[in-house]
């Protein structure tokens, strides 16, 4: 997945040692702010001192970062995080023929098919685009208006 945006912080750089195997770890994260109509913050690391060197951003620098998002429980909370793979400078995404940004949402082109993510759902309707009814549950046996 990618993102464009602008950054609007860089947090300070962590660093630990795995528990597991005593090696060293280096973690970077960055603020992005989307361009978009209503702009949002994005909160998103740059994990290895390798991709840190490889990937580094300042302070209103136009950027594109391609990320995996992953979520994970603890003690039976779910926590997410957005893990940065790519960054590259400048909106990227006018290049590249799979995801182009929009305002207010982005259009993904997958062998032919497009899908909008910024589209409103109406849940009453159906995939053929009908407006769909209950009055034919709502006359069921048991004499209630409840749809299930």
């Amino acid at each position: 997945m990618e993102i464009v945006g602008k950054i609007i912080q860089v947090l300070p750089l962590q660093e630990g040692t795995a528990k597991s195997t005593g090696n060293p770890w280096k973690s970077q994260s960055y603020i992005l702010e989307t361009q978009d109509q209503y702009p949002r913050k994005v909160h998103f690391e740059v994990f290895g001192e390798d991709r840190i060197k490889n990937n580094q951003c300042n302070i209103d620098d136009i950027v594109t970062v391609s990320f995996d998002i992953e979520s994970r429980e603890y003690n039976g909370r779910w926590y997410t995080s957005i893990r940065a793979w790519k960054v590259q400078q400048g909106d990227t995404t006018s290049t590249n023929a799979n995801t182009t940004t929009t305002n207010g949402g982005s259009q993904q082109q997958n062998g032919g098919e497009q899908t909008r993510t910024d589209m409103a759902v109406n849940p009453m309707t159906n995939t053929s685009g009908n407006t769909s009814t209950f009055d034919s549950v709502a006359n069921d046996d048991e004499g209630t208006d409840l749809p299930f």
